[in-house]
């Protein structure tokens, strides 16, 4: 097993003049057999990210590396990740069987696999996702959206990955089945001792299943570290308004005074130096003197500062817990 590791990855779309940068300059290590959970707003370029690491999305500048070896020298059957994607209906071909489906991402091992061994391992893997191996000969359609998901876990584990990329695959499920998938996933990568790369918007599922968080915002990292320490006293201000929109949780007493309301960013245009100034609660305005949010990225400096946080005042907000109580 080895680490994923991003290295200053950039996604850009279009022309440089007029086009989109949808990743910018991303850093983020996924540890050997451990789960990253990526949070952030729709937009902020999380699925760009992981689909970049799978060769879904072309790189304009950086390197993913895994073991040592970039990732795009890899012929893409040989890549050891595989994604699952958010529409478990839209990611299988409806005119596939469920077994056909599932044997189709399997190594092919010089072709001498036959036929009833790969029925077999096909068997296996329903099995391991908690489903009748008899449903192989069924049709994704004939199958529920949790049934549909399990399936595409399933596909994704036929490829025998080191890594694993999910991206949201528990939004397009009901609240009702969600819970099942999510104790699946942490079940399977527990017992594989896999590597994941979770996205999610919901900081209540990455809590349940990450080892460590990296929080994105207009395709940056700006906060990432272990999920007890970020979520007990996060030191970005885009994380804490994250964690404060969660329905029902105790935010605790107020940390910086309340931001003018505005909208986010358009990432055709993002503003200059950090890229939250206009919404930051800590930022210029707010606080009329800190005028270096507007000039300069503390991205370029994050390695220096607690949770690797792209604030210049990370070390200056107050703790949210002083009393060195525990995120709720």
């Amino acid at each position: 097993m080895s680490d994923l590791v991003f290295e200053s990855v950039s996604v850009h779309y279009g022309h440089r003049r007029h086009g989109l940068t949808a990743v910018n300059h991303a850093d983020l290590v996924v540890p050997s057999g451990e789960v990253v959970g990526l949070v952030g707003e729709s937009g902020s370029g999380k699925s760009t990210l992981a689909r970049a690491a799978v060769g879904l999305a072309p790189l304009s500048s950086g390197r993913i590396m895994l073991g040592g070896t970039d990732v795009r020298r890899l012929r893409r059957r040989e890549r050891p990740l595989q994604m699952v994607f958010q529409d478990p209906y839209s990611s299988l071909d409806p005119r596939m069987s469920v077994g056909d489906s599932i044997a189709e991402a399997m190594p092919r091992e010089g072709g001498r696999s036959s036929r009833s061994e790969r029925r077999a391992e096909v068997a296996r893997l329903l099995e391991q996702v908690n489903l009748d191996p008899g449903s192989a000969a069924l049709l994704p359609g004939e199958l529920s959206g949790g049934q549909r998901q399990r399936i595409a876990l399933a596909r994704a584990l036929a490829g025998r990955p080191e890594v694993v990329i999910a991206d949201e695959i528990t939004s397009a499920l009901d609240a009702s089945v969600q819970g099942a998938v999510l104790n699946l996933v942490r079940e399977t990568q527990r017992r594989l001792r896999l590597s994941m790369l979770f996205i999610s918007h919901n900081l209540a599922v990455v809590r349940y299943l990450s080892d460590h968080i990296a929080v994105m915002y207009l395709g940056r990292i700006v906060e990432a570290g272990r999920t007890e320490e970020v979520l007990a006293d996060p030191r970005h201000p885009y994380t804490r308004d994250l964690l404060a929109a969660v329905p029902g949780r105790d935010s605790g007493p107020p940390t910086a005074d309340p931001a003018p309301v505005a909208e986010a960013a358009d990432p055709h245009h993002p503003p200059p130096g950090c890229g939250y100034h206009p919404r930051c609660p800590a930022g210029p305005m707010v606080h009329s003197d800190r005028t270096i949010c507007r000039t300069s990225d503390p991205a370029e400096d994050a390695a220096s500062r607690p949770h690797r946080s792209a604030c210049h005042f990370a070390a200056d907000l107050p703790s949210r817990h002083p009393r060195g109580d525990s995120a709720s």
